[in-house]
């Protein structure tokens, strides 16, 4: 019955501009409507809203082009667009009045079968229909999204007491197929889910290091990574997102969650935060600042934190506690909590706290726990959703450490003594229900994730960088699982006996992760080691290997599909460009950044973006300038349709989905289509065009630098990613081979990195995280 082709989005703040930016990636015509301007251009604020859009360092649309698919307009001259639309989404201010009145003028122009939502977080749903026909609540509910919505993949759907399950059902299908969201369906409580836990998590973090008297750095280096969750830290966060803003969220949720709430404990105002407020010191935004400061904002040695003591900023000198490394390293956060020091206090009263906070909300707000750990996993980008993580400290050992301290326990972990909350049985992942007994975790067809099924499995292969899977019984499936899922030697030689085995057992090979990223390129910390030790046999070799590597993936009698989402880059993309097929996520992020760092790709990737420039420009010598340029400006692309730009992304070979819990079963059903009458489709020769185009790129990079456009190690870098893409110092017509291309890529790399440049450039970048400029 319902069915949503058409949209209006009504307020153009960050939300409402964030949903219409969604909406149109998934392909919807929407209309945009905010207030009118009382002077000039009627519809300048939703025409200043669809710039920002646009923003290059988080830009809301897979491609500039899609936002023809928005039409702006203002609520008093196009308001009677809506009757147009299947789905009516509210954006606006949170005031109930407002929302209110703005309900009426909706239900007297929508048409019957339209959906009508609100993205409120604080007012219950019952308050926003009170009044409202009983038509009107029947096709209501609240879409709860979170920010940037591009970006973050939780949708909290709330429905009325009168909402049609039709509905709440489109609602959720369309959102999880074609927005891409991971639905977690609410209580009608206050502050739903997600935020009522995440919250909480970020006030006790905040109260707890105050309370143990920890500078910014200290708390921020344990409530970060090391701890499996974004590595802001609190105060980082705080700066993030403005603490005015934060505390604003603070207190809607002071004000609409009952008074004996616990949350209540961690809400009250920190006066060192309120002087801040009080001098403009109110993070990232602001002109002066926050908890942090970067005296140069391009320079991120020159960051300071503000001490509490005196309201001065101070240089930032901190090395991590051993327990922060260690736990990160490991991807252990129980490390955190070995120990009486004031880092391992710090984490178990975040922690315990936070588990105890989550299980009470079972099952008033939300009936299953698998729901809680999603919200948190979806909304807050934890790597583990509170139960989850009590599993991994052991709940017992959680318990008896609570009833150590006299603590109340909350009755959900009470039922899960000598038990846990997650558990394998007959190779399903099962969770215990509010009932005491365990069911299987049930997702829609097409949704899976990586995370649950390997817990049902065991690795055929595994090293410290990769495992080695079967999935569907005649599959393999490479995972990547190193610091940032960089690559090594041993990522390298998992990857190459994987295809050795699969060629022998299987009908396929996928590689795929669920990490925040796919892999963000070569170790770059052993390259530095390589460098420094002068081991120029070693560093040779490793590029050597990871070739040879690359290539018998390529060439295997096998397809092998890559399904990456966050960053691929450097490396990690020079994988994916050597498979058959890759399913990307929409918004991943893709690039061959080598040139950033003083070096060329060393691993195929300079050779399969020629063939690939060649295949869509008709001639070598254009493919050699497209890549001179892609490479050599380590070009990105922030979705699929931009990587299609860049011969990244090849029409009618790979594909994206919204959805990235939608990757493993896409890339199955591929791998089952390709294997039916597969043969590895070989490259031929490239004619290389030789000394006159290289001489040609020189003069170019030349006078780039004469315009200070390029830096001398710039300069230095694009000579010799011309040398590869033209053969350099060859006659034009010279034939090569693919094995050819590779020792020109070798030969480039060795030859950067025994300059001191590209050995400050490497330095530089594993020691502040940004390009050097030199």
């Amino acid at each position: 019955m319902y069915k949503i082709q058409k949209a209006s989005v009504i307020g153009a703040g960050t939300m409402g501009l964030g949903i219409a930016g969604q909406l149109a990636n998934a392909g919807i015509e929407v209309l945009l409507l905010d207030l009118p301007s009382e002077e000039g251009n009627r519809n300048s604020v939703c025409e200043r809203a669809l710039e920002r859009l646009l923003d290059e360092q988080q830009p809301g649309l897979l491609h500039k082009n899609i936002q023809d698919r928005i039409t702006i307009g203002n609520i008093e001259d196009d308001m009677h667009k809506i009757a147009e639309s299947d789905w009516i989404a509210e954006a606006i201010v949170e005031r109930l009045e407002l929302k209110k009145a703005l309900y009426k003028t909706i239900d007297d122009i929508r048409r019957p079968g339209s959906i009508v939502s609100s993205n409120t977080s604080t007012i219950p749903i019952s308050l926003l229909v009170d009044g409202m026909s009983d038509q009107f609540k029947k096709e209501f509910a609240i879409t709860h999204y979170f920010n940037p919505v591009r970006y973050m993949q939780l949708l909290e759907i709330v429905k009325g007491e009168l909402t049609s399950p039709e509905v709440i059902q489109c609602l959720a299908q369309f959102n999880e197929e074609n927005m891409g969201k991971g639905i977690v369906l609410c209580n009608d409580t206050p502050g739903f889910l997600g935020n009522r836990v995440g919250v909480f998590a970020i006030q006790t973090a905040l109260h707890t290091a105050f309370k143990l008297d920890l500078r910014p750095e200290e708390a921020d280096s344990i409530f970060g990574r090391p701890m499996g969750i974004p590595k802001t830290g609190v105060f980082g966060l705080y700066d993030l997102i403005g603490i005015d803003l934060m505390s604003d969220v603070a207190k809607s949720l002071i004000n609409i969650l009952p008074k004996d709430d616990v949350f209540h404990e961690v809400s009250d105002e920190i006066p060192i935060m309120k002087r801040m407020m009080d001098e403009g010191l109110k993070g990232n935004k602001g002109l002066k600042g926050g908890f942090y400061r970067f005296m140069d904002p391009e320079d991120s040695a020159s960051k300071q934190t503000l001490n509490f003591d005196d309201f001065m900023y101070r240089d930032f000198s901190f090395e991590k506690p051993a327990i922060a490394i260690e736990a990160e390293q490991k991807n252990d956060f129980t490390l955190l909590l070995d120990g009486n020091s004031k880092y391992a206090q710090y984490a178990w009263e975040i922690l315990s706290n936070t588990f105890c906070y989550a299980a009470s909300l079972v099952p008033d707000v939300n009936k299953s726990l698998v729901a809680i750990d999603d919200a948190m996993k979806l909304g807050y980008n934890w790597a583990q959703g509170p139960f989850e993580m009590m599993d991994k400290l052991g709940v017992d050992n959680f318990i008896s450490r609570l009833e150590q301290e006299g603590r109340d326990i909350p009755w959900i972990i009470k039922m899960a003594s000598g038990k846990t909350f997650y558990r394998v049985n007959k190779r399903h992942l099962e969770y215990l229900t509010a009932e005491g007994s365990y069911t299987r975790i049930q997702r829609d067809d097409g949704l899976r994730r990586f995370t649950e099924e390997r817990k049902t499995l065991d690795p055929v292969l595994t090293n410290n960088a990769a495992s080695y899977y079967e999935i569907n019984n005649d599959i393999g499936m490479v995972e990547f699982h190193s610091k940032a899922n960089a690559l090594d030697t041993d990522s390298m030689e998992l990857l190459g006996a994987a295809v050795k085995h699969a060629e022998e057992n299987y009908s396929g090979l996928i590689i795929h992760n669920d990490a925040s990223h796919f892999s963000c390129g070569v170790n770059l910390e052993a390259i530095g080691n390589f460098i420094d030790s002068q081991d120029w046999i070693g560093l040779d070799g490793f590029l050597g290997h990871f070739q040879k590597t690359v290539k018998k993936m390529k060439y295997s009698n096998i397809p092998v599909i890559s399904a990456p989402s966050g960053l691929s880059i450097g490396g990690g993309f020079e994988v994916v460009l050597s498979t058959d097929m890759t399913v990307y996520h929409a918004n991943s992020v893709t690039g061959l950044v080598e040139s950033l760092v003083g070096v060329v790709p060393g691993g195929g990737g300079v050779k399969e973006l020629l063939y690939r420039w060649r295949d869509i420009k008709g001639n070598e010598t254009e493919a050699a300038w497209s890549t001179f340029m892609n490479v050599g400006y380590g070009k990105t692309a922030q979705s699929p349709l931009e990587a299609k730009e860049l011969a990244m992304f090849r029409e009618g070979i790979d594909s994206f989905v919204m959805n990235r819990d939608r990757l493993l079963d896409t890339a199955v059903n591929a791998i089952q289509e390709l294997a039916k009458d597969y043969k590895p489709t070989y490259r031929d020769n490239f004619i290389m065009p030789g000394r006159e185009v290289w001489q040609e790129m020189q003069n170019w990079l030349q006078k780039a630098h004469t315009k200070g456009y390029l830096t001398p190690h710039d300069v230095t870098t694009g000579t010799q990613i011309a040398r590869i893409v033209t053969g350099g110092d060859v006659d034009a017509g010279t034939v090569m081979n693919e094995d050819d291309l590779f020792a020109l890529e070798r030969k480039a790399f060795l030859t950067l990195a025994k300059t001191e440049q590209t050995k400050s450039r490497i330095q530089h970048m594993l020691s502040y995280g940004k390009p050097l400029r030199n």
